[in-house]
């Protein structure tokens, strides 16, 4: 707990929207928050539930020294402040807003005869940017339409009246090729020149409808005039920007100006996808990557976000499609949105896809350079999918393996930290069961595992997988029952039918998703039980039967057969090996048995 007092500190604080800060005993601010209300939002952080349960909480509330607070007339406008002093401050448990791109802006020159190229750098001299794009291909794709569609002049001359009136310049090879009209020399007057201006700008903010109908008329005109060379350049036209609306539309064009956001959240850090859609095109899009401080909610991070965005896009759009209901004034300017269907349902999607995509990317190119981060990720996923009370370090799996009843085998395999320990693989020869009882065979093999486990006071696993549906889960259960243990591990039965997962007194099954990494793991740990299983059942049915041929040799039991099989490995090299070979193991009458009986298999039958 903080040693200031902050009861005193909440009595100046009102019940009004705003942005509070804490500051530290270096007089540092260490967090800036947005609330709708400061008083009940400042004193939640002092709540001693919150306090007890939250560890980081905790850390942030014991370094406040003192609080101070700006009141605004909207929560919209507490997130502009927030959004702006966050940047300027910086503070230390604020989300980390991970943004390492400088991403490329359209420009229209603030001058006569305004030029538009591409920068990565910001001039506060009155030229208009539009952007970021965070795609550089689309960015190309537009730039390059608008200078196939307008001729615009690309040279840096000071064309103002009085330079051109002087007669200082001369038309370049961009007029001779007719990329450029030559304003320089009053081939193109000023008027003109911005006509083609606004009519870029609306198609960079995406209203390509109004320029393509307009277009249009021009084009039907120039052809009652008989016009045709006018009408086919503005075919031409024509034909690019209807062709560039058709790729960019996703949605009906009668959903105008909306912003759109999803989000996709992890452990410690969120993504944020955004769309700005101007009637039905996609103008702009980016994602965003925030780094949690204080475990902090979904609705938090992306109400960051959304201030982000329209900060840095200028947005001025009065809807807002969002993933789930957001906590603001009923009165705010701005409307959230969560559609269910429809075509504002298609675009949250769109951008879901996208946010998760770009989760996807970041998560496998963080993990291939920490491995034990996706470990812990792994492990995580399966506590809160199988609801287990601690990460599944040591997972056990059995599964029983017999021919007919005969040679059974039951198998154990162990994976730690989500990986197979094979050094730990285990089998069990069945001893009390007879015939094909696979209940019995799994109630035997777990009692016999966990019981030297207890004896040798190894630690248990977290977690057991029984290969079979209720019947094996149960036989189980009862070993763990009489071993006392059936409280201390979460043991679960996976059927293989329809995958389903199965827990002890549950008359249902649980079903994960066919492309959960938890279900993979625990498919993985059966698939790998049954492959050894099956392994150790097929040298021990081999083996079996190698012993039964030798023994056929008179004066040969069943204890020297398996000597020999010791010895030569294989009864292939029995057979091959000579007298004197075979005294190295057994007597001299058993070494001329053996040799004469396969002698006897080698001779020509008549």
């Amino acid at each position: 707990m903080s040693s200031f007092d902050y009861k005193e500190a909440l009595k100046e604080i009102p019940h009004k929207p705003g942005v509070y800060q804490y500051w530290n005993e270096e007089n540092i601010i260490i967090y800036i928050g947005k609330a709708k209300d400061l008083k009940n939002r400042v004193s939640s952080y002092f709540n001693k539930d919150v306090l007890s349960t939250n560890g980081k909480t905790r850390m942030l509330v014991s370094k406040i020294r003192k609080i101070t607070f700006t009141i605004v007339d909207t929560e919209i406008d507490a997130w502009l402040l927030e959004n702006s002093l966050i940047k300027k401050h910086q503070p230390r448990y604020n989300v980390l807003l991970k943004d390492d791109k400088t991403y490329p802006w359209l420009v229209i020159k603030n001058e006569h005869f305004p030029r538009i190229f591409w920068t990565r750098r910001i001039i506060r001299d009155g030229s208009k940017y539009l952007g970021p794009y965070a795609s550089i291909s689309m960015m190309h794709t537009i730039l390059d339409l608008i200078r196939e569609t307008y001729p615009l002049r690309t040279c840096n001359l000071a064309l103002t009246p009085q330079n051109i009136d002087a007669g200082k310049f001369k038309v370049c090879l961009e007029y001779q090729l007719g990329n450029c009209k030559g304003p320089c020399q009053k081939y193109q007057s000023e008027d003109d020149y911005q006509n083609n201006i606004e009519e870029i700008k609306d198609i960079l903010n995406g209203k390509t409808g109004a320029v393509v109908k307009k277009l249009k008329e021009q084009m039907e005109q120039a052809a009652i005039n008989l016009d045709f060379e006018t009408a086919h350049k503005l075919k031409r036209k024509f034909d690019l920007l209807d062709n560039y609306q058709s790729k960019s539309t996703v949605v009906n064009s009668s959903i105008t100006d909306v912003d759109v956001f999803s989000i996709a959240s992890e452990e410690k850090y969120a993504f944020v996808n955004f769309l700005k859609v101007m009637n039905g095109v996609i103008i702009q899009t980016q994602t965003i990557e925030l780094k949690k401080q204080l475990d902090e909610t979904d609705e938090e991070l992306l109400s960051i976000a959304i201030s982000e965005f329209r900060t840095r896009y200028n947005s001025q759009s009065k809807e807002v499609i969002v993933p789930f209901e957001m906590n603001v004034d009923e009165g705010s300017a701005i409307r959230f949105t969560v559609p269910k269907l429809g075509e504002k349902k298609k675009l949250l999607d769109l951008s879901e896809k996208n946010v998760q995509f770009f989760k996807r990317g970041k998560i496998d190119q963080y993990e291939k350079l920490n491995p034990e981060v996706r470990t812990d990720r792994l492990l995580t996923q399966m506590m809160k999918d199988l609801r287990l009370n601690q990460l599944p370090r040591h997972i056990e799996c059995f599964d029983n393996s017999n021919f007919q009843g005969s040679f059974p085998i039951s198998a154990i395999v162990v994976f730690r930290d989500a990986k197979p320990s094979k050094k730990d693989y285990r089998f069990f020869n069945v001893k009390t069961v007879e015939g094909p009882n696979d209940f019995a065979t799994m109630e035997e093999a777990v009692f016999r595992r966990y019981r030297r486990m207890l004896d040798e006071q190894q630690e248990l696993p977290q977690l057991i997988i029984i290969d079979g549906g209720k019947g094996q889960l149960s036989s189980a259960m009862k070993s763990l029952k009489k071993l006392d243990i059936d409280k201390k591990v979460t043991v679960i039965g996976i059927a293989k039918r329809l995958e389903e997962l199965y827990y002890p007194g549950d008359q249902y099954p649980m079903y994960l998703d066919k492309k959960s990494e938890t279900l993979k793991i625990i498919q993985q740990l059966r698939d790998e039980a049954h492959r050894f299983g099956i392994t150790a059942h097929r040298k021990k049915r081999n083996k079996s039967t190698l012993v039964t041929e030798l023994e056929n040799i008179p004066g040969i039991g069943k204890t020297t057969s398996a000597k020999l099989l010791t010895y030569f490995k294989s009864v292939k090299r029995v057979r091959e090996a000579t007298q004197e070979m075979l005294m190295e193991v057994v007597n001299s009458k058993q070494a001329l048995a053996i040799h004469d009986f396969f002698a006897q298999e080698k001779a020509p039958q008549e």
